[in-house]
C-alpha cells in the first residue's frame, strides 16, 4: 500500500511497509559496490543524502536496493528541505517530480483498499512542514540544518522570511515590509540632515551680515595712536570675517546641502517598485495556496466516494456498483492529477518569491551601504569646511593681535604731544 505526502515542496512517496530482516555484514559490503537493480536509479536529496527510486513501481528507499533477497529497505520519511532555491530535489527535475507524484496519486486512488488521503496525508504534512500565512516551512519539530545564504553578515536576505505581528494590532507585518520601513526611514533621516544643514547655512548668512555691519560702527572711531591703529583693525577684522563665513556658507550649500537632498531623487520610486513587485509575488502565493487547499479538499472528498463505493461493491456486487467504482477512480485520478498540478504551480510561485525576496533584499541592501557612505563622506566634507573656516577665522585675528602687542602707550603720548603741544617754557613766579 503507497501512502502520498503532499507536503512541501512536492509529493513524497512512501514505499511499503516491510519487515526488516537481518543482513550480514558481508552482504552489505557487497551492496555497496554492486550495480543498481534494473530499473532502480540513484538521486541525492538536498540533505546530501543518497536515496533510490525504482521507475517501474515507483518505490521510493534511503537504502541502496539489492537483488540479494532479505535486503530490507527503509522508507524515506522526509525527502524536501526548505533550503533549496527551485523547490525541488537538487539532482531531480520537475518533469521526474511531477511524474512519480501522478503514478503516485494513481496508484492508490485506485487500491480499493488505500485509505482516503485527507486524515493522514495532512497528519505527516504537520510532522514535517508548517504553512504560516501561505508560506510553507520546516516544522520545527524536524527542521533540518539550514546554511545561511551570507554567513557571518547578518544580510537581510536570510532573516526576515516570516510575517511579524505588529503590536499595535492584530495583523502581521510581512519581513520584507520591516526591511522596507527602515530603508524609507533612512531616507526621511538624510532629508532632516539636509535641513539641519540648511538652518546652519542660515545662520552663518545671518551671522555674517551682522559682522559686515558691525565692521562699520563708528564706535569708537575717534580713539587715536597704537591704540587707535588696533581698534581699526579689530573693526577691518570682523569684515574679514563676515566675508570667511558667506564663503563657508556657500560651501556648505554646494558642497554638503545640495548633495544630501538629490541623492537618489527617485529613491521613494524604487522602493514603492520593489514594494509592488515583492507584495504581487505573496499575493500569487496566496492565491496558489488557496487552489491547492481547494485541490486538496477535492480530492478527499473523491477518496471518500471511492471508498464508500467500493463498500457497497463488497456489500452487494452489481453492474452498475461497478461502472460506479470506476468512475470514482477516474474521478478520484484527475482529482490527484489537478492537485499534483497546483502543489507544482505554488511550489514554482514560492521558489519565484524566494529568488526575488534574495535578490531585492541583497538590492536595498547595496542602497542602504551606499547612501550610509555618501552621507559619510559629506559629513566629513562638513568638518574639513568647518576646519578651514576656523583657519581663515584665525587669519583675521593675527593682524589684531601683531597690532596689540605694539600698543605703546609712552609714544603715543610722545606722538600726541608733539601734534597738539602748546608750549614747552613752564610758567615762573612773579616779581614785585
Amino acid at each position: 500500500m503507497l501512502e502520498i505526502i503532499t507536503g512541501h515542496p512536492g509529493f513524497r512517496i512512501l514505499n511499503d511497509k516491510k519487515k526488516p530482516t537481518s543482513v550480514s555484514p558481508q552482504t552489505i559490503e557487497e551492496m555497496a559496490y554492486a550495480p543498481l537493480p534494473q530499473g532502480w536509479q540513484c538521486y541525492m536529496s538536498p540533505q546530501g543524502r543518497k536515496y533510490y527510486v525504482n521507475a517501474y513501481t515507483n518505490e521510493t528507499t534511503w537504502e541502496r536496493p539489492t537483488s540479494a533477497p532479505g535486503t530490507p529497505k527503509s522508507p524515506i520519511s522526509q525527502m524536501n528541505s526548505l533550503p533549496t532555491v527551485n523547490g525541488f530535489h537538487s539532482s531531480g527535475s520537475l518533469s521526474h517530480h511531477s511524474e512519480t507524484s501522478h503514478m503516485a496519486l494513481r496508484k492508490t486512488s485506485s487500491d480499493p483498499q488505500s485509505p482516503g488521503v485527507g486524515s493522514p496525508t495532512r497528519r505527516q504534512n504537520k510532522e514535517s512542514t508548517i504553512t504560516i500565512n501561505c508560506v510553507t516551512f520546516p516544522h520545527p519539530d524536524t527542521m533540518p540544518e539550514q546554511q545561511l545564504l551570507k554567513p557571518d553578515d547578518w544580510s537581510y536576505c536570510d532573516y526576515f522570511w516570516a510575517d511579524k505581528k505588529d503590536p499595535q494590532s492584530n495583523s502581521t507585518i510581512a519581513g520584507f515590509d520591516i526591511i522596507l520601513v527602515k530603508q524609507l526611514k533612512g531616507k526621511q533621516m538624510q532629508k532632516e540632515m539636509a535641513e539641519f544643514i540648511r538652518e546652519r547655512i542660515k545662520i552663518e548668512e545671518d551671522y555674517a551680515k551682522n559682522l559686515a555691519k558691525l565692521s562699520q560702527s563708528p564706535l569708537a572711531g575717534l580713539e587715536e595712536g597704537t591704540l587707535g591703529e588696533s581698534w581699526t583693525q579689530v573693526k577691518k577684522s570682523l569684515a574679514d570675517e563676515a566675508e570667511v563665513h558667506l564663503k563657508f556658507s556657500s560651501k556648505l550649500q554646494s558642497e554638503v546641502e545640495k548633495p544630501l537632498l538629490s541623492f537618489r531623487e527617485n529613491f521613494k520610486k524604487d522602493m514603492k517598485k520593489f514594494d509592488h513587485h515583492i507584495s504581487d509575488l505573496r499575493k500569487q502565493l496566496s492565491t496558489r495556496y488557496a487552489t491547492v487547499e481547494k485541490a486538496r479538499k477535492a480530492l478527499a472528498e473523491r477518496q471518500k466516494d471511492l471508498e464508500f463505493k467500493t463498500q457497497q461493491l463488497e456489500n452487494k456486487s452489481t453492474y452498475k456498483t461497478e461502472e460506479d467504482i470506476k468512475k470514482a477512480r477516474r474521478k478520484s485520478t484527475q482529482a490527484g492529477d489537478d492537485l499534483t498540478r497546483c502543489v507544482d504551480l505554488y511550489n514554482q510561485t514560492q521558489s519565484k518569491w524566494f529568488e526575488e525576496m534574495v535578490t531585492t533584499t541583497l538590492e536595498l541592501e547595496r542602497l542602504e551601504v551606499e547612501r550610509i557612505e555618501m552621507i559619510r563622506q559629506h559629513l566629513c566634507q562638513y568638518t574639513q569646511l568647518r576646519h578651514e573656516t576656523d583657519m581663515f577665522n584665525q587669519s583675521t585675528i593675527e593682524p589684531v593681535d601683531k597690532l596689540l602687542r605694539k600698543v605703546d602707550p609712552n609714544r603715543d603720548r610722545e606722538s600726541w604731544v608733539k601734534e597738539h603741544k602748546t608750549g614747552h617754557i613752564r610758567p615762573v613766579d612773579m616779581e614785585l
